[in-house]
């Protein structure tokens, strides 16, 4: 399975990134192409251990299970997946400065230590559980821009 610890793959995700424009469009679900880079975006400054975001109770309940679920095989993650309310993005803004903001976070996977994080659902998360997550979310929105 493909993981964001390898330097070939995250070369892949963001040339694939480097496609989108501001006249991309989704294939599903109601976010525009700025919308979706600045989700991803924070979605990628939560996992690296920028910011940090309260644990669901029904993450408590089933998060693992799920997780489970999500990382038993390489097929991409479902279309219209919930998200935490924190990352739900509004409004419109800069593609091109969002793209490399996006860029600059993936970058720094490469010297990921964030080995004590805890998802707001999904819970507690081995840094192997990491890699391949964040490949799929960004795998994710990047197929739903068809990129």
């Amino acid at each position: 399975m493909k993981t964001i610890f390898d330097k070939t793959t995250r070369g892949e995700l963001i040339n694939r990134i480097n496609t989108l424009n501001e006249n991309s469009t989704a294939q599903w679900g109601k976010m525009n192409v700025y919308q979706m880079l600045k989700h991803c975006t924070r979605w990628e400054e939560m996992m690296l251990g920028n910011k940090k975001y309260k644990r669901a109770f029904i993450g408590r309940l089933f998060g693992k299970m799920a997780l489970k679920n999500v990382l038993k095989d390489e097929k991409p993650l479902r279309r219209n997946t919930p998200t935490i309310p924190e990352l739900k993005i509004s409004g419109n803004g800069n593609v091109l400065a969002q793209k490399a903001e996006w860029v600059a976070r993936i970058d720094e996977y490469e010297h990921f230590s964030n080995l004590d994080f805890v998802h707001p659902f999904f819970g507690k998360m081995t840094k192997e559980q990491i890699g391949h997550m964040v490949y799929k979310h960004i795998d994710h929105h990047l197929r739903q821009f068809n990129s």
